[in-house]
């Protein structure tokens, strides 16, 4: 009778055993095809963005989705070659993994838009401060009245040389406050606060301020206040004699990743309050209203309004944060953030025919958004 019921007991412990992986077969299944546009697409676009990619998007805790796919020409490996020789390093030819590091250009703007938001939060600087108290250069050149907040909208309304030639003269530059002197003498083109013109010299002039008020390099302070407590071990900007905030950083997906969700979880990371959630919120509210002038606005940017640092979705209230948010960069990096799905995601591509850019990666969101629906 004993053995009668132990040999019930195995048959009915095979049977749940069964009945378990049947369920995670099916589930296994059911995320496959959740993602298999997605999939399609990545397999279909990788071609035309560089030859290799990787998303990674993240969810509810935990990364939900990691493709990588490399598919690089001949033309694209010379390229890549010809790029890492100008800067005088070794060529990475090699599929993108989440370590995988490259320059991400204007993604760098998210970045160093929250580092200032930190001296906001610790009561060092006000949004309304006018440049000119730490920066007297600026107001030797009728320039400082430009508030910290026109500084990271791109509203200071100074006008840029085209961007090869101002990155030419930067190249020259050994230090922060030769990098302001350089910015004081360039001509205005619209009024501080009312002209929009995306373009770097707001958040170096950002840069300069934060190093006067800490006495501490661009890069430290970085270092100090976003890379170690949201542990980006792979991104700095460079670590040249001076740090471009709004284009330097170079990072992987991983460090990205971590950074999306701190914004994503309103400036918290892993229960540490890196920036207040006010400051996020700040960061997400167009600034771009029906008064201001538009000198300049990329193409990739169409449909979007800016923040601080980020470009923001513009459907929702006047005065209230965004649905999602985003960061291009001019070398194809996409990261954003979600909040009505609750979802970030990073696309790091590396090449530069930026045509038709901004409707694929609009496509791309739309697919995740579709994907994330069904979960």
């Amino acid at each position: 009778m004993i053995v009668q019921r132990s040999m019930l007991s195995i048959k009915s412990g095979k049977k749940f055993f069964i009945f378990l992986f049947l369920i995670c077969l099916s589930a296994g299944l059911s995320a496959q095809q959740q993602f298999a546009k997605l999939d399609h697409w990545m397999d279909e676009n990788t071609k035309d963005m560089g030859g290799r990619t990787i998303l990674v998007i993240y969810k509810d805790g935990k990364i939900i989705y990691n493709k990588s796919v490399f598919n690089m020409s001949r033309h694209q490996k010379t390229v890549i070659k010809y790029i890492a020789r100008k800067q005088g390093l070794e060529p990475d030819l090699n599929e993108y993994t989440l370590s995988s590091r490259v320059m991400v250009a204007s993604s760098s703007k998210w970045y160093s838009a929250a580092l200032l938001m930190t001296f906001v939060d610790g009561g060092k600087i006000r949004l309304t401060d006018t440049v000119g108290t730490w920066l007297p250069v600026l107001s030797d050149h009728g320039k400082g009245k430009i508030t910290i907040a026109d500084c990271l909208s791109h509203m200071s309304g100074i006008k840029e040389p085209p961007f090869k030639e101002l990155l030419k003269e930067m190249k020259k530059i050994n230090n922060m406050d030769q990098a302001i002197r350089l910015i004081a003498t360039l001509p205005m083109e619209g009024e501080p606060g009312k002209s929009f013109h995306y373009s770097n010299a707001g958040l170096q002039i950002a840069g300069a301020v934060m190093e006067k008020i800490s006495g501490k390099s661009f890069e430290d302070l970085f270092a100090e206040r976003i890379a170690r407590p949201l542990g980006m071990k792979n991104t700095d900007f460079g670590r040249k004699n001076v740090a471009l905030p709004a284009g330097g950083a170079w990072s992987t997906a991983e460090d990205y990743l971590n950074f999306l969700t701190m914004i994503l979880h309103k400036g918290n990371f892993e229960g540490n309050q890196i920036l207040s959630e006010n400051s996020v919120n700040e960061m997400e509210i167009n600034r771009i209203g029906p008064d201001v002038k538009i000198d300049y606005s990329p193409a990739e940017a169409k449909g979007l309004g800016y923040g601080y640092g980020e470009w923001v979705d513009v459907t929702s209230d006047t005065g209230k944060p965004g649905k999602w948010a985003t960061s291009p960069g001019l070398f194809g990096s996409f990261p954003w953030v979600e909040n009505e799905k609750h979802y970030c995601a990073f696309l790091m591509t590396f090449y530069l025919k930026n045509e038709g850019r901004n409707e694929r990666y609009i496509g791309l969101k739309h697919l995740v958004d579709e994907s994330i629906n069904g979960l």
